[in-house]
């Protein structure tokens, strides 16, 4: 069941626990008053500005900046304000339980971006797209996703909708003259048109099909400086001497491959050059190879001698997880096994092993974005009722079949755009959000 969108609503729509910040969203058509109940700086739209808030049970004033906009310029198309403060569990447990006291209610999942579907700020394969984003495991799942929230999806769709119902209009005049010498489009041109339609929907299947292949391998990348013990860490993961290892550095000026099974998962286990300022053009080469693995990592194990002093955690922002692994244990006294993870404090080779099938578990389970498998069903109906209506035309049959056929395709096109929808449908698609977005 869909809740009422006349409700004022209310979550927390930063991530939960202590940090920096706190983002507090309401949204609805009572929001202004439902602010005024804990800070009195609510009537200065479409700006950021600081204010104070005043909560029950709290002695002092919280710092806090408000942005509130009217509707229907905002993201839901009713009035909406965000309440930026300091993200202290406590403080903003406190802050939402003044805001539902004063007349809010807590949001459902995906609450917000269903709103603004219903207000038409968002279709739905955009709305979809906003969950994708937040799933994305990879940069090529981001591209995808940022693609379809900027309308990549939803205007193709839209043209094919255009034209499928100019058709449907001038092939449903002709059943008003059906015994006159009147003609409003010709079988050739349905045909013409018919076919344009098809090729767009097989175009759209391969898309689906090529970004929903369960079959890639995961990218597993170890990096770290020369002589870490990336090769040496590569070997025993492999269970054979398939990298060279030796103590001198730069022993790696390529990067090494290879297939292995974890938890199940099919992953590609890469070896690159150790990181250093480059001395001649093949190591420089070697630097340019080795950093082109790490933008496509999945995961990255990032290997820091166990010796080595203690550094802050490196920053893969390309990779979906990263692993610190202390290598060469054998070099610290204080650690006995050959390999420790700096997430445990004592470890081996099996103690990595778990972590590393418990990230690929992990990362392999992340889920399709809702339009690609909601879509593919409606990309065969589509296609079949497209390709009744070509044979329709191109056999002369009544043309009561060919709209009907027309009429289905139609109803697909539009069922993937979101302009067909059910109640079901919203909630099976909205339910998979996290509260607040």
């Amino acid at each position: 069941m869909i809740p009422d969108p006349d409700d004022t609503i209310v979550a927390l729509s930063s991530a939960p626990g202590p940090g920096g910040r706190a983002v507090v969203r309401v949204s609805g058509p009572r929001t202004r008053t439902v602010v005024r109940a804990v800070t009195a700086d609510a009537d200065t739209p479409f700006k950021l500005t600081p204010t104070r808030l005043t909560l029950s049970g709290v002695g002092a004033a919280l710092p806090a900046d408000l942005h509130f906009r009217v509707a229907p310029d905002t993201y839901t198309g009713q009035d909406l304000a965000e309440l930026h403060t300091i993200a202290c569990p406590p403080l903003v447990e406190r802050l939402i339980a003044d805001l539902l006291a004063a007349g809010a209610r807590p949001a459902e999942r995906g609450e917000f971006t269903l709103r603004a579907f219903l207000a038409g700020k968002k279709d739905l394969p955009q709305a979809e797209a906003v969950l994708a984003v937040i799933d994305a495991r990879t940069p090529a799942d981001l591209g995808h996703a940022l693609t379809q929230l900027a309308g990549g999806v939803t205007l193709p769709l839209q043209a094919l909708r255009e034209d499928l119902l100019n058709l449907v209009a001038d092939v449903e005049a002709g059943l008003d003259f059906v015994g006159e010498d009147i003609e409003f489009v010709t079988a050739a041109d349905v045909m013409t048109r018919v076919s344009r339609g098809i090729a767009h929907l097989v175009n759209l299947r391969r898309q689906l099909e090529a970004r929903s292949r369960s079959d890639d391998a995961l990218r597993v990348v170890l990096v770290g400086a020369p002589n870490a013990g990336k090769s040496s860490l590569f070997n025993a993961l492999l269970g054979e001497s398939a990298a060279l290892v030796s103590p001198v550095a730069g022993t790696t000026r390529d990067y090494l491959t290879a297939n292995l099974s974890v938890a199940g998962v099919a992953v590609e286990l890469i070896d690159t050059a150790g990181h250093e300022a480059a001395r001649d053009d093949i190591e420089a080469q070697s630097q340019l190879l080795s950093d082109g693995q790490k933008l496509r990592a999945d995961l990255v194990l990032h290997c820091v001698p166990a010796d080595a002093p203690e550094v802050p955690p490196a920053r893969f922002p390309h990779a979906a997880e990263v692993l610190t692994v202390r290598t060469k244990s054998d070099l610290a006294p204080s650690l006995r096994a050959d390999v420790t993870v700096t997430l445990l404090d004592a470890g081996g080779l099996d103690s990595l092993l778990l972590h590393l099938r418990v990230a690929v578990g992990r990362l392999s389970q992340a889920p399709l974005a809702p339009s690609q498998s909601r879509c593919r069903v409606h990309v065969g109906r589509g296609l079949e009722a497209l390709r009744r209506a070509h044979e329709h035309a191109r056999e002369s049959d009544p043309l009561e079949l060919l709209a009907l056929a027309l009429r289905e395709a139609l109803d697909e096109v539009g069922a993937m755009a979101g302009a067909v929808y059910t109640n079901d449908l919203l909630d099976r698609i909205f339910s998979r959000f996290c509260i607040g977005k």
